[in-house]
């Protein structure tokens, strides 16, 4: 039951956090970069390593806004109803052998 009324939240909290993450990642680049924008994979004159570089930075900000907004979606659902949305994992040493 709880996994159905936590979906909702799930979902908002994760376009949020798609869109704040978009946002970050730009307002990152323009502080660290003198180009507005960032390189395109496909473009011709960008080296290799730049394009490396800002796929890692993207990547690391949209992950890192993701794992926030995932745990304010908790939050605000724990704060709403009372529960924890998810069962809390078991430790490695008392799971059954598979």
């Amino acid at each position: 039951m709880r996994k159905l009324l936590y979906t909702p939240f799930s979902l908002l909290f994760g376009v949020g956090g798609s869109l704040a993450g978009r946002r970050a990642f730009r307002a990152l680049w323009a502080s660290i970069s003198a180009d507005p924008v960032p390189p395109s994979p496909q473009a011709p004159d960008a080296s290799l390593i730049r394009i490396a570089a800002t796929a890692a930075l993207e990547g690391a900000t949209l992950a890192a806004i993701a794992a926030i907004s995932s745990q304010l979606a908790a939050r605000v659902f724990h704060h709403l109803f009372g529960i924890w949305p998810v069962k809390p994992a078991q430790p490695r040493g008392d799971r059954p052998a598979a």
